[in-house]
C-alpha cells in the first residue's frame, strides 16, 4: 500500500474511532469519510461495508491496546487501560466483552497473551494474588465497565484492583 493509502486508511480508522465513541455506530460511513477529509471512495475503497469498517476500527484498537501492553506498562496500570478503552467506545468493548465483531484470532490472541504476561509478572513479583487467572482478570475489567457505564464512574476499578493484591 502506498504511504498516502496507509495515511488515509490510519486518519479513517482514528476518525472513526472518535465518531463510534461519541456518536454510536448510526453514523453514516459518508460522514465519518467527510470528516476524516477523505472522500466516499476512498472510504469504500478501503473499507466497503460499515461492518468492516468497525472491524478495522476494533482491530485497530486491540492492537494498540497489545502495543501498549508490551510496552513494559505495569499491570495495575494496564488493568485501568482496559477498562478506560471499554468506557471509551462501546464497539471495543462489546469485541472484548463478547465477541461481537470479528476480530481475527492472532489479534485476540496476542492480546489475551500479553494481558497474561502481565498478570503472571505481577504476580511473580507479589503484587497480584497468585490465584488469580487471566479468565478472572478479563471478567473483572467487563464488570469495571458495566458498573462504570451503569454508576457513571469508574472508582469501581480501584477497588477491584486494591481486592486482587495479596
Amino acid at each position: 500500500m502506498r504511504a498516502d493509502a496507509r495515511r488515509n486508511r490510519q486518519r479513517i480508522l482514528d476518525t472513526a474511532y472518535v465518531v463510534l465513541a461519541t456518536e454510536g455506530a448510526g453514523v453514516p460511513v459518508d460522514d465519518i469519510a467527510r470528516r476524516a477529509g477523505v472522500g466516499a471512495g476512498t472510504m469504500y475503497r478501503h473499507f466497503p461495508t460499515k461492518e468492516s469498517l468497525i472491524e478495522a476500527v476494533v482491530l485497530d484498537r486491540v492492537q494498540a491496546l497489545t502495543a501498549k501492553a508490551r510496552s513494559g506498562i505495569d499491570f495495575t496500570e494496564f488493568f485501568t487501560v482496559m477498562v478506560d478503552a471499554g468506557l471509551a467506545n462501546r464497539a471495543v468493548a462489546d469485541a472484548l466483552s463478547s465477541g461481537g465483531y470479528q476480530i481475527p484470532a492472532d489479534a485476540d490472541a496476542a492480546l489475551n497473551t500479553a494481558f497474561a504476561e502481565l498478570l503472571h509478572e505481577a504476580q511473580q513479583r507479589g503484587s497480584v494474588r497468585p490465584d488469580i487467572t487471566p479468565d478472572d482478570v478479563q471478567s473483572l475489567v467487563v464488570g469495571c465497565v458495566a458498573t462504570a457505564r451503569h454508576r457513571g464512574d469508574a472508582d469501581l476499578v480501584q477497588i477491584v484492583v486494591t481486592g486482587l493484591r495479596p
